[in-house]
């Protein structure tokens, strides 16, 4: 979700006729973008994570979010073709659906659905949480590229359909891409804190899925906005509710 596909943004925008007023938009859009990438930033934190090393993590993110911001500019400009052929809208749902389902498959199948209650012990900046191995650092990037393009098909939509300046609708996708690039960051850090904010992330994930199914589905389908927004705060505050326990301190050999 962006700032640009709110839709009681629009009238701000729509009614700003001078580029001195758009440009008093830019810090609220910065703000929003900050706080509305946050769905998109944790599934690209995950991702990032399966590389188990802090420096290749940072690499991965800024080679993935170059050529992600690359093929959101290209999307935009194409956004007229790309709102008829609903085939892509439909890939890019089900790889949403099914980088959710991975995920909730290897939890359940770690036995997390069953001890939920329980705290794990906090890991290590190397260690993952459900003992994947590492993956490669081309395959991460290419992932994170396809999963932005993924969510950016769910929201430039919205964001033409509210403002016909491409230049305006080119530096929100900008803005984007680099809040997204600040929060995965912090992102990476809070996943080895709280236990389930990797699973609410990708429960965001799932969701923003099923919302371009039903775009192609059912095009008429209106969901409000608040609703949408309250869904993607629960989750996060799921998310943020448990902490993982302290691993103990290795006892003092006695002299």
């Amino acid at each position: 979700m962006e700032a640009t596909s709110i839709e009681s943004l629009s009238p701000l925008i729509q009614e700003a006729d001078q580029w001195g007023e758009v440009l008093l938009l830019l810090p609220l859009l910065v703000a929003l973008e900050a706080v509305l990438s946050a769905d998109n930033a944790i599934a690209l934190a995950a991702i990032s994570r399966r590389l188990h090393d802090r420096r290749r993590q940072e690499t991965a993110l800024n080679l993935g979010l170059l050529l992600a911001l690359v093929f959101r500019l290209a999307l935009i400009v194409a956004a007229r073709w790309v709102l008829d052929f609903w085939p892509l809208q439909l890939a890019a749902s089900g790889y949403l659906l099914w980088l959710c389902g991975r995920h909730l498959v290897t939890v359940f199948q770690d036995g997390e659905g069953e001890e939920l209650d329980e705290q794990a012990p906090v890991l290590g900046v190397g260690d993952h949480p459900h003992g994947q191995t590492a993956a490669t650092l081309g395959s991460v990037v290419a992932t994170l590229a396809a999963t932005d393009l993924a969510f950016s098909l769910d929201s430039v939509a919205a964001a033409v359909a509210v403002s016909d300046r491409l230049v305006l609708v080119m530096a929100g996708g900008v803005i984007g891409v680099i809040a997204l690039r600040l929060t995965a960051e912090l992102f990476i850090r809070w996943l080895e804190v709280f236990r389930h904010l990797e699973t609410a992330g990708y429960l965001a994930v799932g969701f923003v899925g099923i919302r371009l199914l039903l775009r192609v589905l059912l095009p008429t389908l209106e969901i409000p906005e608040w609703a949408l927004l309250a869904l993607v705060a629960a989750l996060f505050v799921w998310g943020f509710s448990v902490r993982n326990t302290p691993a103990p301190a290795p006892a003092a050999e006695a002299d």
